[in-house]
């Protein structure tokens, strides 16, 4: 018992001498120069109206001067055939960028979709946040390796083993993230919204299906969405991926290359290749006949310097949203998977209620967030919202086998957790982006999104809060003693909960315990 107990202490006091090397390691390692980096631009829409996509979509661009087409993307096979679609149409450029990329099916579905791009001669750029680059290295590698491609990290970390560990030595840089997600095609379509590149956001994962909306964009507004894009690739965080990642041996290359060619050979992948395969996107465009809805359209974003706090506040996204949010006359009516208002965010939605503003909420229910700090920094605002006059509607998870992929509204079908962003104003304007209302989009990550002129949006989330919504949502009620109870309002009579439905008595004393530390301003 004695020499276990001292082999025990042994193997711990190893374990601890490890971390410590790896933590010395790590606060010595510097991310390397970029003196050397080349800058490169975007392909504006007057340069690629020769293309087979410019070309398509010309008539109907002249026809509507200053204006962007727009066509939502709520369906997830949908989002994902688009994009395979429009990169296999590319005949110039593809530049895209996004906050992760999984090493899973659809991540190398769309990786074997940008080599293929690349080695018929289209130039690839791919801006990656190094956060969400988990696993992927040396595939993110091959593709640099391409002579068309190139792969930039955004925000990197320098040590590339257990690089999360870099959070204990440069914990100030490393918590500010980008957010950003779009993907730009020959200067003359661009796709913006909410969705990463990841399984579990074009609804391949049984366990997690997240509903989400993106926007697929023609027109005025596309170069907008260029520019900012050179404004990432070419700022003082984006580095050129080898300088950080080594290219695999040749027999390693062509493993990494093979299992992004076997994704099309796995039972999984078989709806979305059929999707893709169903599809008439790209004769639509070809033609001149998708059927784009022409309004004006606003680009809002991040400066990148955001992530270095060297960004000006005029240059912020919510400065923007907040001059939208100002003086709405009718109503709000806000989607938002990680919803933390603040005291400041309470104030403003309940002065807005107290004028005779509607505003309503969803966001996601306990049973249903992928992050449950998130929901702890937004449980403790729940009455103060309800009190001011806040309609509150918390998502349910859907989790059945097998369920119908039936339809809740404009952001998407219903899933087991929420993850699109949009909010409507006065049935007049809608918001589609990467925002969510909490304290980490407004004040540490970079975001980007649209301003959408469109009365037919608007007033299809104003639909969706009136019909689909409660039919998928828990709508938060305070009873006679100032109580929260939620109303399952999809049943007859409505089913009632006193406690957060459908959770434990431990995660539900778990969030409570979160809520009371001071961490809301990393939420």
């Amino acid at each position: 018992m004695i020499a276990m107990k001292g082999s025990n202490n042994l193997l711990a006091l190893l374990k601890h001498c490890v971390l410590l090397l790896l933590v010395l390691h790590i606060s010595g390692c510097s991310l390397p120069t970029i003196d050397d980096r080349t800058a490169s631009h975007a392909l504006l829409r007057q340069d690629g109206m020769d293309t087979s996509i410019g070309r398509g979509i010309a008539e109907q661009a002249q026809s509507n001067p200053g204006l962007s087409g727009v066509a939502p993307l709520s369906d997830p096979l949908d989002a994902f055939a688009a994009r395979v679609l429009l990169i296999s149409k590319a005949e110039r450029t593809i530049d895209l960028q996004y906050y992760i990329w999984r090493d899973d099916i659809t991540g190398n579905l769309l990786l074997k979709a940008l080599h293929q791009a690349a080695q018929r001669g289209v130039r690839v750029r791919l801006l990656i946040d190094d956060n969400g680059t988990i696993g992927l290295d040396s595939k993110l590698a091959v593709l640099n390796s391409e002579p068309n491609a190139e792969v930039r990290l955004f925000n990197p970390f320098p040590f590339r083993t257990f690089k999360r560990i870099g959070f204990i030595t440069n914990f100030s840089r490393l918590n500010r993230r980008m957010h950003n997600k779009s993907m730009t095609v020959d200067g003359q379509i661009t796709v913006v919204g909410g969705r990463n590149i990841g399984d579990e956001y074009f609804g391949a994962t049984p366990e997690v299906e997240f509903n989400d909306l993106d926007v697929m964009v023609a027109g005025e507004v596309v170069d907008d969405v260029s520019n900012d894009f050179d404004e990432y690739w070419n700022s003082k965080s984006a580095y050129p991926i080898e300088k950080l990642v080594s290219i695999p041996p040749d027999i390693k290359s062509t493993i990494l290359t093979i299992e992004e060619h076997g994704a099309t050979l796995l039972p999984a992948a078989r709806s979305y290749i059929n999707a893709v395969a169903k599809s008439d996107l790209v004769e639509n465009i070809s033609r001149g006949q998708l059927n784009f809805s022409w309004v004006k359209v606003h680009m809002v974003s991040d400066d990148p310097k955001k992530v270095l706090g060297r960004a000006r506040k005029k240059t912020l996204l919510i400065t923007r949203l907040m001059e939208i949010l100002d003086h709405p006359s009718s109503s709000v009516d806000l989607i938002s998977p990680y919803f933390v208002p603040t005291k400041q965010g309470v104030d403003v939605f309940g002065e807005m209620a107290s004028k005779g503003v509607k505003v309503r909420i969803l966001t996601n229910a306990l049973e249903a967030t992928d992050v449950i700090p998130v929901h702890a920094g937004y449980a403790k605002y729940r009455a103060p919202l309800l009190k001011h006059g806040v309609e509150l509607y918390e998502m349910r998870s859907d989790n059945r086998p097998n369920k119908p992929r039936e339809k809740a509204g404009p952001f998407g079908s219903s899933g087991t957790s929420l993850h699109a962003k949009t909010f409507a104003i006065d049935n007049q304007r809608v918001f589609v982006g990467s925002f969510n209302f909490d304290p980490r989009s407004a004040r540490l990550n970079t975001e980007l999104g649209f301003v959408i002129e469109s009365e037919t949006m608007a007033q299809a989330i104003s639909e969706a809060f009136d019909n689909n919504i409660p039919m998928h949502a828990y709508k938060l009620e305070l009873d006679e003693e100032g109580n929260l109870v939620w109303l399952d309002n999809s049943t007859t009579p409505p089913r009632k909960w006193n406690t957060d439905p459908n959770t434990s008595v431990w995660t539900r004393l778990y969030v409570d315990l979160l809520s009371l530390l001071p961490i809301e301003s990393l939420l």
